[in-house]
């Protein structure tokens, strides 16, 4: 076979980039091999035709006016390219033109395409990490001002509560004052869940254990019209995670599912062993929130399924619904910060979540999910004729470590019974929100411990000056005007070395531990706090 002649035509017809060939009027007149890929061979028996025609109808004016103009002259041959969407989805292509003269005949124009598409979701999606982030900031921020508040009210009804016990005719009032708080303190951890920045307690769970516990309250939440099936795998492994902040999880995504059931249907919970590796990889109808989510590492997990057989997700804002304050539910009907929360808490757990959806299903109170299964399975096994599932993967924690934190728990938990919270010695409080350090004083004064009190680091400092030699432990808030917690202690520890400290935030830890270093070793009381948590917090560093 003879080899190819290399003309002038044949490089550009086999060029890499798309070029095209343009008459006087605009019109496509021909292309090469690259721009009928770049258009999926749709467009070669159309020719010629008009170069905004492949354009989306906001952008034809643009470009017709730009034509026109580099037609006639009017620009140079250096005009900066534009960038233009075609008709394709999700292509976005740059296209600059050159124009040449016929000798006697009209001008033409040759212009060049390169995909950018690539590009232009690196963008997208680096504006929208930006925007995640400030928004994740301000939720922090303002997280951390109503733990300080929160903190305050809660302490306070706890002294009062110690003067008025059960059968005081103020007891239920104190007692709403608390509940109250409590809720305001959840709505926080909310916003700290959404920023990835609450303090989370993990410890070794049994999650066939904690959802026996939560299916009370789940089957509360959806209501009669809606049956809960809970399905536990066998053989199942032990996670590491915030039980509180699961249980969040699970009520989240069971609100949302008896939302989507308006008729009623099948709130399905299961849970399985999973296996990711090239052997058993990641479902391929399962949709990741973000692009970081899109591969799953190798190793084992704990699988947890919420299954609904509601109305499902258009498919068309599937990926949009962990974003923050994004609501398919009327106004007023929702905040947005639900899956957003969700996806905060799963990820600083070390897991990942992923969803399918198929819309427009019919409820089906009657299908069972373990019976033989319909012409369609998903990966996981189970039937879906409609509906959404929300899969959360958690890693698994080895046997021998799972077995090791349940035996240590247990012990903890008896020594705790009957814990004596008394104590004596002399505290250092270094707190500057005055409600704060008031409550935190009176609370560890009446626990029998001599209080020190400071409101700014280098009134700390004095105070070491005087009486440490007498100070046994350093209760110190992390943020304060001028001097904060960690520079205070680290000129204190090197004239007393012996005493023990504990940071206080409404910060998360993780934050924290960023800012003064993972090498040390520290104790943390996240806010807000009761009394009874400050106290045992107290008792158990002097104890170390």
């Amino acid at each position: 076979m003879r080899p190819e002649t290399y003309t002038v035509d044949n490089f550009i017809q086999h060029s890499p980039i798309a070029i095209v060939k343009l008459d006087a009027h605009g019109n496509i007149i021909t292309g090469n091999l690259a721009f009928h890929s770049l258009t999926r061979n749709t467009l070669a028996d159309r020719l010629p035709l008009p170069f905004s025609d492949l354009l989306l109808a906001e952008k034809k004016g643009e470009a017709e006016a730009l034509l026109k103009k580099i037609l006639h002259g009017e620009m140079p041959v250096d005009a900066p390219s534009f960038e233009i969407a075609l008709h394709q989805p999700s292509i976005f292509v740059s296209a600059s033109f050159t124009r040449f003269d016929h000798d006697g005949g009209d001008a033409f124009l040759i212009a060049h395409l390169r995909d950018i598409t690539e590009v232009k979701n690196l963008d997208m999606r680096f504006t929208h990490s930006q925007k995640m982030q400030a928004v994740g900031q301000l939720a922090g921020g303002v997280a951390h001002d109503f733990n300080n508040l929160l903190t305050a009210m809660i302490g306070f009804c706890d002294l009062l509560l110690m003067r008025h016990p059960a059968g005081d005719q103020s007891f239920a009032d104190i007692m709403q004052i608390k509940q109250n708080a409590n809720r305001a303190a959840n709505l926080v951890r909310q916003l700290l869940a959404f920023s990835r920045r609450q303090t989370l307690q993990p410890k070794v769970l049994d999650l066939s254990d904690v959802l026996a516990e939560l299916s009370n309250l789940v089957r509360r939440l959806i209501g009669e019209n809606i049956e809960l099936k809970m399905i536990h795998g066998r053989d199942l492994g032990h996670i590491r995670a915030d039980q509180g902040q699961l249980e969040q999880v699970i009520i989240n995504l069971a609100v949302n599912a008896r939302d989507a059931m308006t008729n009623g249907g099948v709130l399905t919970i299961r849970t399985s062993s999973a296996v990711i590796d090239r052997k058993h990889p990641l479902a391929g109808n399962l949709i990741a929130p973000a692009e970081e989510d899109t591969i799953i590492p190798d190793g084992a997990y704990v699988l947890v399924e919420v299954i609904d057989t509601g109305c499902g997700i258009p498919k068309a804002i599937l990926q949009q619904i962990f974003e923050p304050f994004f609501s398919t539910k009327a106004v007023g009907s929702g905040t947005g910060l639900g899956l957003s929360t969700v996806y905060g808490i799963i990820k600083q757990t070390g897991g990942y979540v992923y969803v399918s959806s198929k819309e427009n299903a019919l409820p089906t109170p009657e299908r069972s999910l373990d019976s033989s299964p319909p012409e369609k399975m998903t990966r996981s096994g189970f039937a879906q004729a409609g509906g959404t599932n929300f899969s959360l993967f958690f890693p698994a924690v080895a046997p021998q470590e799972a077995a090791a934190a349940v035996a240590a728990e247990s012990e903890t938990a008896e020594k705790n019974v009957a814990a004596d919270l008394t104590g004596k010695g002399t505290i250092l409080l270094v707190e500057d929100e005055t409600p704060v350090r008031i409550f935190a004083a009176r609370a560890l004064h009446n626990k029998g411990y001599t209080i020190l009190e400071a409101d700014c680091g280098e009134t700390a400092i004095e105070l070491m000056n005087d009486h440490g030699s007498e100070v046994e432990v350093i209760v110190t808030d992390v943020i304060m005007p001028g001097m904060n917690g960690p520079t205070m202690i680290d000129k204190i520890m090197p004239r007393f070395p012996n005493v023990k400290v504990i940071f206080i935030s409404g910060y998360a830890e993780d934050v924290f531990v960023n800012n003064y270093g993972s090498e040390r070793s520290f104790n943390f009381l996240a806010k807000p706090f009761t009394l009874k948590q400050l106290a045992s917090k107290i008792k158990d560093v002097i104890g170390k």
